[in-house]
C-alpha cells in the first residue's frame, strides 16, 4: 500500500498542529502540489477528526494516517477514523504489531540498525531516520549498505528543499517533511508554495543523471 503513494511523490507532509478546521484546504493544497502521503500527529488539536475529514475529502487518491503514535489502542482510533498510515517517533514493536494486524502502513522512526532490523522483522514497511539532523547522509549511507533496497529509508527532522540532494545520493527514498512545510496556523496559500518548492527540488533530483 505506502510503496504505492511513495511511487508517486515520496515525500510525507507532516501536518503538526494542524486543526479540523483547516485540515482540507491545507490537504487540498499538499494534494495540488503532487503530495499523495499526509500524516497528523496525534499531538495536534482533535487529530481523530482531521484524519476522518481529511480521509473523506480526499478519498483513496492520498495515504492519510497519524504520527507520534505512541501506545497499540491509539493504531486501532486511527483506523476507526479512516486513517491507513502509522509513523511514530520510536521503535515500539507493539506499535508496529499493531499496525500489522489492523492491515495499515508502518513507519517506526528509528536511529540504530538494531532498532531498524527488530522494526523489519515486526513488520514495518519503511523507516523513519530520526533526527535526520543528528544521522546525516553518511549515516544514512552505511545503512543503505545493509538494509535492503526494497525497504524505503525516509530520513525525518530538520529537511529542506536545500538539503535533500546529499540524503537522495546516500541512499534515502523520500523525506518526512517537518516545519519547513507546515508549522501551525500556517494559511493553505503559504503551504502551497512551500509544498511546490519541495516537490520541484524532488523531481530536480529524480531527473538527474546519476
Amino acid at each position: 500500500m505506502l510503496e504505492r503513494y511513495l511511487k508517486k511523490l515520496p515525500l510525507i507532509a507532516i501536518l503538526r498542529g494542524v486543526t479540523p478546521d483547516e485540515i482540507e484546504a491545507i490537504g487540498h493544497a499538499l494534494f495540488d502540489a503532487g503530495f499523495r502521503i499526509i500524516e497528523i500527529p496525534l499531538n495536534s488539536p482533535d487529530p481523530f477528526t482531521s484524519i476522518e475529514r481529511l480521509v473523506k475529502s480526499l478519498g483513496e487518491e492520498a495515504l492519510v494516517g497519524a504520527g507520534t503514535v505512541l501506545a497499540p489502542p491509539q493504531v486501532r482510533q486511527v483506523a476507526d477514523a479512516g486513517g491507513r498510515l502509522i509513523v511514530s517517533p520510536n521503535a515500539n514493536i507493539q506499535v508496529i504489531e499493531a499496525t500489522v494486524r489492523t492491515g495499515l502502513a508502518s513507519a517506526p522512526g528509528v536511529a540504530t540498525p538494531t532498532e531498524g532490523f527488530a522494526s523489519l522483522d515486526a513488520g514495518a514497511h519503511a523507516l523513519k531516520l530520526f533526527p535526520a539532523e543528528s544521522i546525516g547522509p553518511k549515516v544514512v549511507k552505511a545503512w543503505r549498505a545493509v538494509v535492503p533496497a526494497s525497504v524505503p529509508l525516509m530520513p525525518v527532522g530538520g529537511i529542506t528543499p536545500d538539503n535533500m540532494q546529499a540524503f537522495v545520493e546516500a541512499g534515502a527514498s523520500g523525506f518526512g517533511l517537518g516545519s519547513a512545510l507546515y508549522q501551525a496556523g500556517m494559511d493553505a496559500r503559504t503551504v502551497a508554495a512551500n509544498a511546490a518548492a519541495f516537490a520541484q527540488s524532488w523531481q530536480r533530483l529524480a531527473d538527474s543523471p546519476t
